[in-house]
């Protein structure tokens, strides 16, 4: 063999030696074990998130059903792992290679600002870079959007701190008989809103445009199942579209409301706690509990308050369409929300292009938001 020959065999020899001891650099490191982690306890090596997907319910199991919020996203996504989250209402779900997260934090205000405190107070979770991605259906303002539409919300405005009077009881000149506790009733529009009590929170705007730019043209599945719901809505040309992606606020409250007066409260009310900045178009009842949560565990350096992202698809409208009253509406829309199909599959559709930007270029997400 010649010396050429010779120095080409070492050469390979090398090479194939270098790389067997090497892991490749494009892996993965594996994840942190923390199954003998206890829940809420300290861990030596936290599981790194770079994404939190927060699911409000889900109807059944987790698979195989009807699907609620979660479903999709923990099929899809590859959520498999496993985590016990007793100190919550549901256990977590997490993608070791991905590193998202996935939880369900129960209905209601009450249960989702548990559920973010407990996820942002448990050691086994390293927070501090994850963007949290509020993912839930909604009723939605026929006067804005159609069912199955999905809207990025500006701001969210809490509908339970308040005072109320029965309307059966309240002056002729006034419109409804819940109204800001720092107003003279819900005429009084001339106080400044003090949202300090957590009545409104305002959604990173930079972060939040980033999102809805890059999914506004994203073109929606329609069927013939929420086309017919639609056409019932002769007077609200929005509600007769097919499902498209907007902006517009999210209302939280603990009680499931219906009807055209009540819509017009919602729309009174946002503009009210946003000074007129801000158009009324999901209610949903979790959102505000999230942010209040999340709010607090910046304080101490365990989530970024400018890293959270709301969007809410519809699933059933805020009121009647016209001829139909509010309680028939009601009642028939408990029985199955004509848009929830669209709405769960529509949430996932527009939530993954966010989640996969911020996967595919997380060494320019990392450090810094949109």
């Amino acid at each position: 063999m010649s010396f050429l020959l010779r120095m080409a065999a070492w050469a390979g020899a090398c090479l194939a030696l270098t790389m067997t001891a090497l892991p490749a650099a494009a892996e993965t490191a594996a994840a942190p074990d923390i199954s003998a982690c206890e829940p809420g306890a300290p861990c030596a090596t936290p599981l790194p998130v770079k994404v939190v997907i927060v699911s409000l319910f889900e109807i059944g199991k987790d698979e195989g059903d009807t699907a609620g919020e979660f479903q999709l996203w923990k099929a899809r996504r590859g959520l498999t792992m496993r985590i016990p989250f007793p100190q919550s209402f549901h256990d977590l779900y997490y993608n070791p290679e991905t590193q998202v997260l996935g939880m369900v934090t129960g209905i209601g205000t009450a249960r989702s600002t548990a559920a973010t405190m407990a996820l942002g107070l448990d050691p086994r979770f390293d927070l501090s870079k994850a963007y949290w991605l509020v993912a839930g259906i909604a009723g939605i303002d026929p006067e804005n959007a159609s069912i199955g539409s999905v809207a990025w919300a500006r701001y969210v405005v809490d509908g339970d701190l308040a005072h109320e009077i029965d309307p059966r009881e309240i002056p002729a000149d006034w419109g409804f008989g819940y109204f800001p506790r720092q107003t003279k009733g819900p005429n009084d529009m001339s106080g400044k809103p003090d949202p300090s009590g957590g009545e409104m929170f305002q959604i990173n705007p930079s972060l939040e445009k980033w999102a809805y730019d890059l999914t506004s043209g994203i073109e929606l599945p329609d069927s013939k199942e929420i086309a017919k719901e639609r056409a019932r809505f002769t007077d609200t040309p929005p509600a007769q579209e097919p499902p498209f992606v907007l902006e517009g606020e999210q209302l939280s409250a603990m009680t499931f409301w219906h009807g055209r007066l009540m819509t017009d409260w919602a729309n009174s009310w946002v503009r009210y706690w946003t000074s007129g900045k801000g158009d009324f178009v999901t209610s949903a009842m979790e959102d505000t509990g999230v942010l209040t949560s999340l709010t607090y565990l910046d304080n101490i350096g365990r989530a970024d308050r400018d890293r959270v992202l709301v969007m809410r698809a519809g699933s059933n409208y805020t009121m009647p369409p016209p001829g139909v009253d509010a309680a028939t509406y009601l009642l028939r829309e408990n029985e199955g929300y004509a848009g929830l199909n669209a709405a769960v599959e529509n949430l996932y559709t527009v939530g993954s292009v966010v989640v996969d930007e911020l996967l595919d270029h997380w060494d320019k997400y990392e450090d810094a938001t949109p």
